[in-house]
Formats: structure tokens, C-alpha cells, sequence
């Protein structure tokens, strides 16, 4: 009689599903997973290495290009971790302006994750409705750095530059009339502050939509309940966070048990899940962005109220002001030595961690006292949640691996870094 033997099975790297430049290998018994072996190496940005070679300064774009939809909230941990080496003192505007864009962050995340996940089990409207919403938080990025992605916004000792007083508005063209050109910018006729204040005025509607097109909706449960199992203990374990810890239970955020920046300030809540299962992550998830729009109101409120400084007035650190920089030797002599050589960083070593928007996103760097760090060392959350892969897929479908992959939110620039 003929052997039956379990076949392997490529999945990816070139799978719409397989977000990055996943390959996961799938020994398979029929259409049910008995292992997943997920393969890494066909991106590897290498920018640990490169940072050995560039100034602080230099390598912040890098951050950006990491977890390329969380963006801020990269370069945030990046800044924080150099503080604590530089012991710089961030302004409290700047601490502000931090906190709103990343939340800004989480949410142009969460809204990239919801559309992709949705779409890989079958929702395909989902898409359409998050890119509407993740519009006009590219908007936001572009008016404050004037890069919609890459912004390079965050700065070590505060932020690049202050809030704009006014948002760009829609031109005149061929295809647009006066009265639907009117239509579009109407909400641009004051600063970001405003602009950002009506978003947040609008976002739990939309977000309403989001859970009437999936919460209740047959197929997406089916295609979710139970599916990718994770206890509480095996979550920590495993080493997860955010949501996929979450998810499972344990009411773990950065954001409330380390704050940093001006989070200790804020008021809101952390969602958790009670099954750990990829449904449960999903309602994380959306709950989620509803506190990140309580936060961005907050401080939307606070920086309407309170102007300042948003970068440290160390010009060791930060370049001095264009106006001063050209009226004045001493501050000419700091920006020409800021942008060539950089800042040396006293000999030691500093770990910073954030609440990125996929878990704990931290870095780790070791100063031997020059212009580059010695070693940077990236905690990627991704990285630790696609090891649980083998785990969570096993006895399940070859279409739940693909739920599998969706729920853990990956982007392979961090993972394979």
C-alpha cells in the first residue's frame, strides 16, 4: 500500500497575504497546518549596521523606513533613547506634539491593518474605508514635516518645527469644480490644530461603519472566532505585546506602566481581549483607536492653549533658529558642526521602549563616546510574534494561516531589519 506523507507547501513570498516578504514553509496533511516554518533574509535592511556609520542625526530617516505605516512612532523611541544617553530636557509643547502624532501614528497603523486584514479574509469594501481616513492623516504628516510617510519629524530634544497656522488646501483643476473644490476644503480653512480637532470629531462614526461591515458580520467571525489561540501565559511567554498581548488578556501598555513623554498626563483606558483569539485581537484593535482619538483631543485642546518651545534650547543638540543661525557667529559655528559632524554622545549605554502601535518597539544603544553609536540594537515587535507562527497555526486551515498572518499585524521592514 502507498505511503501517505504530509507535503510541503511555499506560502509566499510573493502571496498578497504574506504581508512583507514572508516565506513561510507549511507542512501540510490535507489542508490542515501540522507545522509553519517562517523564513527571513529576503529583505534585511540591515540598518542596525548601518547606523554604526552614520551620526545620530543621520540615521533617524532610518527609523522611519523601519515599520514603514508606524513611522513617528519609530523615530519616537529612537529620540527618547539618545535623550537618556545626552540627559536632554524635552519642552513639554514638544512632549505634546509627540504624544498626538503618535497616535496619529497608531491610528494610520491600526487603519492600514484593519483594510489589509480584512481584505485577506474576503472583506474587500474594508479597504477602501480605511485609506478614506488614513487620507487625512497623511494630510497631517504632510502638513507638519512636508513628507507624507518618511517624515523625519521627531527630533532628539523636542521636534523639528512647530505647528503650522495654516493647512494646504486643493487647488483649481480640470476635473474638479468650484463647488466640490469648496466641498473638500472646507475643513482646511484654519491651522492643523483645527483640521486635526474636525477629524477627531468625525473618526468614532467611521469607525462605527468599520464594526457594522465586520463586528457582527457572519463570515468575518467565522473566519476569526477561535482561530489562533493564544493563552495569557503563553502570550508572555512568547514574548508578545501590544495587542497580540492584549488580546489575550493582559492589560500590559507602555503608555500606563513606563510613560513616557506626556502620556502620564492623559486619560484613557486600555482595551483588553478575553479569549486571545484573532477576533478578540481584532476588538482590541478598534477600541484601541477610539483611545487614540481621546488622546489626540487632549492634546489638540492642550497645545491650542499653551504655546512654547518644541526643541531643547542646547545647541550642542539642536541646530539654533535660521534667523539666528544667520545673524549670529556663535550660532552659525553650532549648525555648521550639528550637520557635519553631529553630537557626541557620552560614553554608555540606554534602552527606550514606546507602545508602538504593533507592541513594545524599543532601541538600544551603546555609546563609546564619538559622533555614531558604537551598536544599536532594535527591539521589533513583529519579529517575536512571527515566532509564534508555528504555534498558533497548527490543526488549523491553510485559510487560517492567512488570519493568522493578518491578526499579527506584520511589516516585514522591522522583522527582518
Amino acid at each position: 500500500m502507498a505511503e501517505i506523507k504530509n507535503y510541503t507547501l511555499n506560502f509566499g513570498p510573493q502571496h498578497p497575504a504574506a504581508h512583507g516578504v514572508l516565506r513561510l514553509v507549511l507542512e501540510l496533511d490535507g489542508e490542515v497546518v501540522q507545522r509553519a516554518d517562517p523564513h527571513i533574509g529576503l529583505l534585511h535592511r540591515a540598518t542596525e549596521k548601518l547606523a554604526e556609520s552614520k551620526t545620530y542625526i543621520q540615521s533617524l530617516p532610518y527609523m522611519d523606513r523601519l515599520d514603514y505605516v508606524s513611522m513617528m512612532a519609530n523615530e519616537q523611541a529612537y529620540c527618547l533613547a539618545i535623550e537618556k544617553l545626552l540627559q536632554v530636557d524635552v519642552p513639554l509643547r514638544a512632549q505634546y506634539i509627540r504624544v498626538m502624532f503618535a497616535e496619529i501614528t497608531r491610528l494610520l497603523n491600526h487603519l492600514m491593518w484593519l483594510g489589509a486584514h480584512g481584505f485577506d479574509c474576503g472583506a474587500m469594501n474594508i479597504l477602501i474605508y480605511c485609506f478614506r481616513e488614513r487620507e487625512a492623516l497623511f494630510d497631517m504628516y504632510e502638513a507638519v514635516s512636508g513628507a507624507r510617510m518618511h517624515a523625519a519629524y521627531f527630533r532628539p530634544g523636542g521636534v523639528y518645527r512647530d505647528l503650522p497656522d495654516s493647512m494646504p488646501q486643493y487647488q483649481v483643476n480640470k476635473i474638479r469644480n468650484a463647488r466640490a473644490l469648496a466641498q473638500l476644503n472646507e475643513n482646511r480653512q484654519g491651522t492643523l490644530l483645527d483640521f486635526v480637532d474636525d477629524f477627531c470629531t468625525n473618526f468614532p462614526g467611521q469607525v462605527d461603519e468599520y464594526e457594522t461591515l465586520l463586528t457582527d458580520n457572519r463570515i468575518w467571525k467565522q473566519r476569526t472566532v477561535g482561530i489562533g489561540v493564544v493563552t495569557p501565559e503563553r502570550a508572555m511567554n512568547l514574548g508578545f505585546t501590544g495587542a497580540m498581548l492584549r488580546g489575550s488578556g493582559v492589560a500590559w501598555d507602555l503608555r500606563k506602566k513606563q510613560p513616557y513623554d506626556a502620556y502620564s498626563l492623559m486619560d484613557f483606558d486600555i482595551p483588553v481581549g478575553k479569549t486571545g483569539d484573532c477576533y478578540d485581537r481584532y476588538l482590541v484593535r478598534v477600541a484601541e483607536m477610539r483611545q487614540s482619538n481621546r488622546i489626540i483631543k487632549q492634546c489638540v485642546d492642550w497645545l491650542r492653549a499653551n504655546p512654547g518651545p518644541v526643541i531643547t534650547d542646547n545647541h550642542k543638540v539642536a541646530a539654533p533658529s535660521r534667523e539666528s543661525m544667520k545673524s549670529n557667529m556663535e550660532e552659525l559655528i553650532h549648525h555648521f558642526k550639528l550637520f557635519t559632524e553631529g553630537f557626541h554622545v557620552p560614553v554608555g549605554d540606554a534602552y527606550a521602549a514606546v507602545e508602538h502601535p504593533k507592541g513594545e518597539f524599543g532601541i538600544y544603544i551603546v555609546s563609546d563616546g564619538a559622533n555614531k553609536p558604537y551598536r544599536l540594537k532594535i527591539r521589533a515587535p513583529g519579529f517575536a510574534h512571527l515566532a509564534g507562527m508555528d504555534e498558533m497555526a497548527r490543526g488549523h486551515m491553510i485559510a487560517d494561516a492567512v488570519a493568522i498572518i493578518g491578526t499579527m499585524d506584520i511589516v516585514f521592514g522591522e522583522i527582518d531589519r
